[in-house]
This record gives C-alpha cells, sequence and structure tokens, in this order.
C-alpha cells in the first residue's frame, strides 16, 4: 500500500513538473516576438588611410604583421584601386578578402 502511494505522488509530481515546463515554453515565443531581431553592426575601415593597429582590429584573420604588411604594400605602390588588390599582399588571400569585404572601403 505504502509503494502504491509513493508511486502515486511521483507521478502526480512527474505531472505537474510537465505542465510547468509546457506553460513556461509557450510563453517564450511571445516574448521573441516583441523584440527586434538584432544586427551586429560592422565597422568599416578605408583600407588606403588605415593605420596597422586599425587593419589589425577591425579585420578578421588579420593580426598586426600582416596588417603591416598591408600598409608596407600600400606604402610602397600606391593606394589600392581596388578591393581585390589586396590579395597582392603577401599574407592575404582570396579567403580573407572575402571574409572582410564587407569590413573595407575605398575613399
Amino acid at each position: 500500500m505504502m509503494n502504491r502511494m509513493l508511486s502515486l505522488n511521483l507521478s502526480r509530481a512527474f505531472m505537474a513538473l510537465l505542465t510547468v515546463a509546457a506553460i513556461s515554453l509557450t510563453a517564450l515565443p511571445s516574448f521573441a516576438q516583441d523584440s527586434e531581431p538584432q544586427v551586429a553592426e560592422v565597422t568599416q575601415v578605408d583600407l588606403n588611410s588605415a593605420d596597422a593597429e586599425t587593419l589589425a582590429t577591425v579585420m578578421k584573420g588579420v593580426g598586426i604583421s600582416k596588417a603591416r604588411a598591408i600598409v608596407s604594400y600600400r606604402t610602397q605602390y600606391g593606394p589600392f584601386a581596388s578591393l581585390d588588390e589586396l590579395t597582392e599582399v603577401k599574407g592575404i588571400g582570396v579567403s580573407i578578402l572575402e571574409r572582410n569585404r564587407d569590413r573595407l572601403v575605398l575613399r
């Protein structure tokens, strides 16, 4: 008799827990609908005027040594005529360019 009562109480507790969980989960979508989607703002940098520290900070996959190589290339050959010219810099390939295309501008 005691085992049956314990089993019945555990079943009731479990059902109560499931009910609370179901109610909680149905309330979540209403909160999500009330807020506007968050869009990450991308910082853009002028490839023809930024210093190495700025390039290293803003560009993905570019550390200070690659950023210095970009500035050195720009000093030696003049301003970049196109973003695609960035791949002429040693250590900067198409992959890095594509990851950063939306972060770079030419002025």
